[in-house]
């Protein structure tokens, strides 16, 4: 006999989307979500699509009417809470837009909880189209499976978020200069003392010629702040702000859990 095939099918759209989601809802979707179903999904009535609403969890949903404009879904079931996602933000100074574009993708897919773009002296960019942004790290997010969207701030100059920064919340300098090894210190964070809980982390990235001096011993002057080094090598900015996210993931955040 036959197995029954899955339900939803693994090809299944998904689909982010602003409307909180419950049972027996009906949300219209449209725009260029609709031409992606309507045109490149090619659904048809019955077929299913997965929904999120990142605050509700992820929900199945089947395919009430396609139009040329505009699909119309009938939500189900709920298939998943919202995820929790460990508390790490990453803190990467903005880059050229392709090469950004690379860290609020991977970054997304990689878990972080949030994306702090920083300004420093030698950035080469210093603004971040939000739309663009939200629209790429929205994408990720489906793509991965998330079914909790990272929170996005506006880039800030670095004077600014060191004046600002949490007083609770570790900031994890990746500084060329050296430091202690980011795996030993990483390590560390998920279990400070006994008895204490994991710390809220974040992890420093600087811009493609690194920081200045005065800019380093600024870091370097917050009690929150733990220099480490990120190996033997100079690594882009990308390269650095993803390398540090996968080793934070797998010694102290949810890729470390069983």
């Amino acid at each position: 006999m036959p197995a029954t095939p899955a339900w939803p099918p693994k090809s299944a759209p998904r689909l982010f989307v602003e409307q909180q989601l419950g049972d027996g809802l009906q949300v219209t979707i449209d725009g260029p979500q609709a031409h992606y179903l309507a045109r490149v999904m090619r659904v048809g009535q019955g077929d299913a699509v997965v929904l999120c609403d990142d605050a509700t969890g992820e929900w199945l949903a089947s395919v009430a009417a396609a139009g040329k404009r505009d699909v119309t879904l009938a939500v189900q079931q709920r298939l998943r809470p919202r995820e929790a996602v460990p508390d790490f933000w990453l803190c990467p100074a903005l880059l050229k837009k392709d090469r950004f574009d690379m860290v609020l993708e991977k970054a997304t897919e990689l878990g972080v909880a949030m994306i702090h773009p920083v300004i420093t002296r030698r950035c080469v960019a210093d603004k971040l189209n939000p739309e663009r942004a939200r629209q790429i790290v929205t994408e990720a997010a489906e793509q991965c499976a998330r079914t909790a969207l990272p929170a996005l701030a506006e880039p800030v100059k670095l004077d600014m978020m060191l004046r600002d920064w949490p007083e609770d919340r570790l900031l994890f300098f990746a500084d060329e200069e050296g430091g202690a090894p980011a795996a030993e210190a990483f390590a560390f964070s998920k279990f400070p003392q006994r008895g204490e809980g994991q710390h809220k982390a974040a992890v420093l990235i600087g811009p493609e010629g690194g920081f200045d001096q005065a800019e380093r011993e600024a870091v370097r002057a917050l009690p929150q702040a733990r220099p480490v080094s990120l190996g033997p090598r100079i690594l882009r900015g990308e390269t650095a702000a993803l390398a540090a996210t996968a080793l934070w993931m797998g010694l102290a955040g949810d890729w470390a859990e069983d």
